[in-house]
């Protein structure tokens, strides 16, 4: 039975500290000793995604929600100088929840979120109390036609293949992650995607941005382990997908199910970013999901 929330709403902080030198910003809330939430964000937002669901959950629970190098408010630093990729990121966030003396936690993943926070479950999969993932995907059949120009691109980075992929990353490309597949737009902040393009604009980023596309076909390579830790920890898990999204279509969502047969699916009928036009929808499967798996 779900928790109603409290009367007084959280308090969310906005902090950076250093990892691997590098500052990492991240929003914490809730009780420092209750069941730890980490949440983990996609592309090409931040924690900035998560603005709205953090005091919808820390009334009972201690959630840490950090961006991911070259994203929202963590250091960008040159390509030269800094591997970008998956298994770098999920260094970094292990090294970030280490030194916030989170030892065990629930991972809530989307997007980019997936492949980084299933490697943090690979390297620890004893200190993973449950999963949320949120067009998260793990799947082959989650990779349809809209992979088709990344696919592309993961046999030959050449310039060419990356010139196809740059349209994505302009602002209607980035509007059309959050409204596509949306049924009532009136129902979007437009400053989200306006947010997450300031991010996007900033020098150097774009290449960073298809230096990861290219390194998603590693992450890829990996989904037989990630169905390894599934099938044998059988973590409590939530999939709740907005059924509309192109990028991750719900096929990739009920695959999960071949690994993890008592995972509670929930397709919601929205796009990519369902958190916000469906928080209405999502918060309360979260906290009944979370009171009934993760003890106060």
């Amino acid at each position: 039975m779900s928790a109603t929330p409290s009367t007084r709403l959280p308090v969310t902080h906005h902090r950076t500290t250093k990892v691997e030198g590098l500052e990492i910003f991240y929003r914490e809330a809730g009780p420092a000793n209750a069941p730890v939430v980490v949440l983990l964000h996609g592309y090409p937002s931040s924690s900035h995604m998560y603005r709205n669901l953090i005091p919808a959950l820390a009334d009972r629970y201690h959630v840490i929600a950090p961006d991911l190098p070259g994203f929202g408010l963590s250091a960008m630093p040159p390509r030269e100088t800094f591997t970008y990729s998956f298994a770098h990121y999920a260094e970094i966030i292990d090294g970030l929840l280490e030194q916030l003396g989170a030892r065990r936690y629930a991972l809530y993943v989307m997007d980019y979120g997936a492949p980084t926070g299933f490697r943090l479950a690979l390297k620890h999969p004893e200190r993973v109390t449950a999963l949320i993932t949120q067009n998260g995907n793990a799947y082959e059949e989650g990779l349809q036609a809209f992979w088709d120009p990344i696919k592309a691109l993961w046999a030959d980075n050449s310039r060419e293949r990356r010139d196809v992929v740059r349209p994505f990353m302009t602002l209607e490309g980035t509007r059309s992650q959050y409204v596509n597949g949306v049924k009532d737009v009136s129902r979007l902040d437009p400053s989200a995607w306006l947010h997450d393009q300031l991010f996007l604009d900033r020098p150097g980023s774009i290449e960073i941005q298809l230096d990861l596309i290219y390194d998603y076909r590693n992450n890829v390579a990996l989904y037989p382990k990630f169905h390894e830790f599934f099938r044998t920890y059988q973590p409590p898990t939530l999939i709740a997908w907005g059924a509309n999204d192109s990028i991750f279509p719900p096929e990739g969502a009920r695959a999960f199910l071949r690994d993890l047969p008592k995972a509670e699916l929930h397709l919601l009928d929205t796009g990519h970013f369902a958190l916000e036009d469906k928080a209405d929808e999502l918060v309360p499967l979260m906290r009944d999901f979370l009171a009934r798996h993760l003890p106060a």
